[in-house]
């Protein structure tokens, strides 16, 4: 029997400084995320970072947290209920890290008959950090525990004409009637270095003004390839002017180069030129989280106001939008029954 399993990152159990201590601490060693050798990592997480960083990332989370729990946890969850009252197999829902464990995600499935799992990682964009994180974790697991078990992955959908749709939607019906002068699509950033270490070539990826645009197999794994392509596609789709929109990297961590440009120096670039009504989408994220509500929708606002903006629109994420839902259902279904996963 077939079954599907929606995995998202995951999220503290709740504020608590010592629940975000631990949540961050398993984020933070894995070698995907912070890809340093095992004791320097340690030394940086555990030395440094878990002892100052928990705190604070409490106190970000107490001002977005809901009264049912994290939103991320809370919205994945509506999304997964969505889905299971329209697809014909089972549905699970896991988080790569916190709970539900992916262990734990996979093992409902099983314990209801199920044999073969499409595992969904509800990132549109490939990355080591998140993608390939939960795909290894998911191998490892089936090999160790569930030899007999069967895996499909619902590849990166960045570019897909179905979440192009959905997302081009969402922005289009968000900005209605809304005065703004520019768009800004803010995608979560990632250290230069794993951008390298995805490339398949070992040579077309040099993050400059060209490899993104120019034709390669390295793209099928090149996490800033595919957040430009999301940008083009929807600014296509949507008709919008050049110029009137562009594209940013957030949530940087260390002092080694990020992705460029990094959205708070482009939000109060944009203040100071004399933009005054601006709008924000991050299609990095499928459901609202921290770095959505609080790092842009607080944050990065407060900032914009403050550098001279009047009002910095943030999109929600599409979270359980009525089209998302049937897009997902709909390849689901189609996977089920041995299709391709196509476009309507």
């Amino acid at each position: 029997m077939k079954g599907a399993l929606l995995i998202n990152l995951g999220s503290p159990d709740s504020p608590n400084p010592k629940d975000v201590k631990k949540y961050l601490g398993e984020f933070l060693m894995d070698e995907r995320v912070i890809d340093l050798p095992k004791a320097l990592r340690a030394f940086l997480v555990k030395g440094i970072i878990l002892n100052t960083r928990p705190k604070k990332s409490a106190k970000a989370y107490k001002k977005i947290w809901w009264d049912e729990g994290s939103p991320l946890i809370v919205l994945s969850k509506r999304l997964q209920e969505a889905v299971q009252n329209k697809v014909s197999v089972p549905m699970g829902l896991a988080m790569r890290y916190g709970s539900p464990s992916i262990e734990e995600g996979i093992k409902s499935l099983v314990d209801q008959g199920v044999d073969e799992i499409m595992l969904i990682p509800l990132y549109p964009q490939f990355a080591m950090a998140t993608t390939e994180t939960i795909l290894v974790l998911a191998e490892e697991i089936k090999n160790e525990k569930y030899p007999e078990l069967e895996f499909t992955v619902l590849p990166p959908f960045y570019n897909h004409p179905d979440y192009i749709r959905v997302l081009s939607n969402s922005i289009q019906e968000d900005l209605k009637d809304k005065e703004w002068e520019h768009l800004l699509f803010s995608y979560h950033g990632i250290p230069e270095r794993h951008i390298r270490k995805s490339d398949i070539t070992k040579s077309h990826c040099k993050i400059d003004k060209s490899c993104c645009q120019t034709a390669s197999e390295a793209h099928q794994y090149c996490y800033r390839h595919q957040c430009f392509e999301t940008t083009r596609q929807v600014a296509e789709y949507l008709e919008l002017k050049e110029g009137t929109y562009s594209t940013s990297f957030q949530s940087r961590l260390g002092v080694d180069p990020w992705l460029q440009p990094y959205t708070d120096q482009t939000v109060a670039r944009f203040a100071k030129k004399g933009i005054k009504n601006m709008a924000i989408v991050t299609p990095a994220f499928v459901s609202d989280c921290l770095e959505t509500l609080e790092e842009i929708g607080m944050e990065a606002a407060e900032d914009f106001e403050e550098k001279g903006g009047e009002e910095l629109h943030v999109i929600p994420c599409i979270n359980t939008r009525t089209d998302w839902v049937n897009v997902m259902s709909r390849w689901i279904d189609q996977w089920a029954k041995a299709e391709t996963v196509t476009s309507a």
